[in-house]
């Protein structure tokens, strides 16, 4: 009688304890309010999951309870402790208070978990925070931004920008980019922005037709009335980084490629550059510049060939001694900001270095200048 105890409770915990060791899935912010959105311009939204079980989190399918919303999430699974991001963008195309669920199937329960969002859609913005929606004020018509970035382009990509704009005037408006460069096309959403709607410019980068690797920048300008006319207010900067193709490497090759490292506390190949006007000779005499000098090194068993050191802001220049740099060698890359130069400009202070180094064919480094 008493083994016949012992091989049942055996048998139970052969069953029991797997059952115990599951994933669990716990939503961080699980119904959220997105507020006042305006009529027509679409809005993302996005739930942090983490797995706290002891077992691999999978996540199934997402349904979202509404034709209107397009969900995201992690396509591995979350391992134990892991954490992934569900995100979620609402197109806003009906006016009113809405309410939407995303219902989400997982391998730790046969039912979905809920995941909600709500808020309320505008047709004339009366709450909506223009600074940070659209910061760009041109006088009845604001934007999203004036800084347009296609930023890791390969050859053969046609990477897609949105430029969204509102107009706060009675009349229509028409939007109409100015000095369009031949390697971009624009397509306008509607053609016609009716008084107190928004609008949405749609910018597609045809990486064929660019002209050189690295930074090709251009000036678009944004129309404001019929026979208007280009300058800093309207400019819009469009910038775009092509990648040099080191698809035929060899295997060897790759082995033995120039490796690029930047160094002097910059630990990474994107790395933040921080000037210290204080330390600059040139600010103790009374100048306007802060210059720093870094590293370049590498550290590769072939020749690294930079072929091109390029800025963003035309307030940043920079000089490099030589170009090719010998296996295990190193050269001075001394960078020098304009402080005075600026002010006012719209392009963030950056720049890069395209080589041929297969793994970091792009080094960029951003600018900060400490106050």
């Amino acid at each position: 009688m008493r083994s016949k105890t012992v091989l049942a409770l055996f048998l139970w915990l052969c069953v029991a304890l797997p059952a115990l060791s599951q994933p669990v899935m716990d939503v961080d912010n699980q119904r959220q309010w997105m507020g006042e959105l305006i009529w027509k311009t679409p809005k993302s939204i996005s739930y942090e999951v983490e797995n706290t079980g002891d077992e691999p989190l999978l996540i199934k399918e997402l349904h979202a309870s509404c034709g209107c919303v397009s969900v995201v999430g992690p396509k591995d699974s979350i391992p134990a402790g892991g954490k992934a991001m569900i995100s979620a963008v609402y197109d806003a195309a009906t006016l009113g208070t809405f309410y939407r669920e995303i219902a989400v199937w997982t391998n730790a329960s046969e039912e979905p978990t809920y995941l909600v969002f709500e808020g309320r859609v505008v047709l004339t913005p009366s709450e909506v925070d223009y600074d940070a929606d659209f910061p760009i004020d041109l006088g009845g018509i604001r934007m999203s931004t004036n800084v347009i970035e296609f930023d890791d382009v390969n050859k053969g990509d046609r990477p897609v920008a949105e430029l969204r704009v509102l107009n706060l005037k009675k009349e229509d408006f028409t939007p109409q980019l100015m000095h369009i460069p031949a390697y971009l096309s624009v397509e306008y959403y509607p053609q016609v922005i009716q008084g107190g709607r928004v609008g949405k410019v749609r910018l597609t980068l045809d990486s064929e037709k660019l002209m050189m690797d690295g930074l090709n920048q251009s000036s678009l300008y944004m129309a404001r009335y019929e026979g208007d006319k280009v300058g800093t207010d309207n400019e819009v900067i469009l910038s775009a980084v092509l990648l040099p193709s080191f698809k035929d490497l060899t295997a060897s090759e790759m082995e033995r490629a120039p490796r690029i490292l930047l160094t002097d506390g910059l630990d990474t190949v994107q790395a933040e550059l921080t000037l210290q006007p204080a330390e600059s000779k040139f600010w103790k005499r009374g100048g306007s510049k802060v210059s720093k000098t870094v590293t370049v090194e590498n550290e590769g068993e072939e020749e690294l060939n930079i072929s091109a050191v390029q800025v963003f802001n035309p307030a940043v220049s920079v000089s490099l001694g030589n170009r090719v740099i010998p296996p295990h060698g190193k050269e001075k890359l001394k960078v020098t900001v304009d402080t005075k130069a600026l002010v006012g400009t719209k392009s963030r202070p950056r720049l890069i270095l395209i080589s041929n180094d297969p793994r970091n064919a792009k080094t960029l480094l951003g600018i900060n200048i400490e106050e």
